[in-house]
């Protein structure tokens, strides 16, 4: 019996399309990308032409079918994307999620045909920039104690709330983001969802939330809805069927979470690794003191194993059906840690110009240390982990 082998070309790129799109998102991220990184960063702004460039690209409805207007890719490419992207600027790389699988997949997974048909080409396109409002002041990994109302009355829901932390809630200092899935409790204490736009009445931009550790170059806000009207066709499915929602998008949203780490853990592996050639000590260079070696060697380790543990669970999710929680916050739960390890390991092996930004080593220890915290906390992930391997007995060999 002949027995394939594969090559990391057929884990990390499957197909030739996969291998295309990443060569591609890659020399965007070389030629665009990389040289306005830094600036961005520095002054917390969220570049927006240059986002608007992913829709000019076809990757801001990646996961759309082509007869609706998307590229019909699978959640690999997503991976590759977010992966390719987070290398060089996780913090545009975030605002990229929480537009792309916040938005636009749990929008077009579960929205109507006349939702679809109002908001999905100006979403694609980028023309609206959009966010996904779940986590509140006093609800974050606790979404059932979330306190934001939706009442209906007549042909309008009145949503009364404020969430907080939320991605691309505004696009600068002043200026609200254009569309928001936003998750509400209506009758019953059942949480629905609902879309709201910029312009709706009652609908208001807190405050820009600055200072961050890191992810500077997207931006986080706190939105408030002050009996936002909302036209009740606004209302995603029924009333109650927003744990479906969750379910779906919350596992590639947490596998997109790994990417970027995984991102961010690769570009810190190389500038370790070209450092180590370049820098001598005691006439030899540093490559060649075992305790740099270490650094080195047990990064590389973790990387493969992070990188080969997120596109093996990619190519087994089917966007359409839940069912991967184990190995979505898995995944997610050790490449997070294995980013700010090896980040951390960077700046050791370069010292004191790795505590520097010039080096980029120390922007993507701070960026990385947001994936621990955000789209479930490491606890809430080892919870669930635990939860379901225990209920289900799921055999592990």
């Amino acid at each position: 019996m002949e027995v394939k082998v594969l090559t990391k070309s057929d884990i990390f790129n499957p197909t030739e399309e996969h291998k295309l799109l990443r060569q591609m998102v890659r020399e965007f991220v070389i030629n665009e990308v990389e040289p306005q990184a830094m600036e961005y960063n520095e002054k917390e702004k969220f570049n927006v032409s240059l986002f608007r460039r992913l829709g000019e690209l076809g990757l801001l409805g990646l996961t759309v079918r082509i007869e609706d207007g998307g590229a019909g890719m699978d959640t690999v490419a997503s991976v590759i994307v977010h992966e390719e992207l987070a290398a060089s600027d996780p913090g545009f790389a975030l605002a990229y999620l929480a537009h792309s699988i916040l938005f636009v997949n749990n929008f077009y997974q579960n929205a109507s045909n006349n939702l679809k048909n109002k908001y999905l080409a100006k979403v694609i396109s980028g023309e609206y920039i959009g966010g996904m409002c779940m986590t509140e002041p006093d609800a974050g990994t606790d979404v059932l104690a979330m306190k934001t109302k939706a009442i209906k009355k007549g042909d309008y829901y009145y949503i009364t709330g404020r969430k907080t932390y939320i991605t691309n809630g505004a696009i600068d200092n002043n200026t609200l983001g254009d569309i928001f899935f936003v998750y509400a409790k209506t009758e019953d204490n059942k949480i629905s969802s609902f879309i709201v736009e910029k312009g709706f009445k009652g609908f208001y931009l807190g405050q820009v939330l600055k200072h961050k550790l890191g992810m500077r170059s997207s931006i986080t806000a706190e939105l408030v809805f002050d009996n936002c009207e909302v036209p009740a066709e606004n209302l995603v499915g029924n009333e109650g069927d927003s744990l479906i929602h969750m379910m779906k998008n919350l596992e590639i949203e947490r596998l997109t979470l790994a990417a970027i780490s995984v991102g961010i853990a690769g570009r810190a592996l190389e500038i370790m690794i070209r450092y180590s050639n370049e820098r001598k000590a005691f006439n030899k260079y540093i490559k060649d003191f075992g305790q740099i070696q270490r650094y080195i060697a047990d990064s590389y380790a973790k990387y493969m194993a992070a990188k080969t543990y997120l596109y093996t669970t990619a190519a087994n999710i089917d966007l359409n059906k839940p069912g991967h929680r184990i190995d979505t916050d898995a995944v997610k739960l050790f490449a997070s840690t294995v980013a700010k390890e090896i980040a951390d390991n960077a700046i050791q092996v370069l010292g004191g110009y790795g505590y520097f930004g010039e080096a980029i080593v120390e922007r993507l220890w701070r960026d990385s240390k947001l994936i621990e915290i955000g789209g479930g906390t490491i606890e809430a992930h080892q919870k669930n982990i635990t939860k379901d391997l225990t209920k289900f007995n799921i055999p592990i060999r």
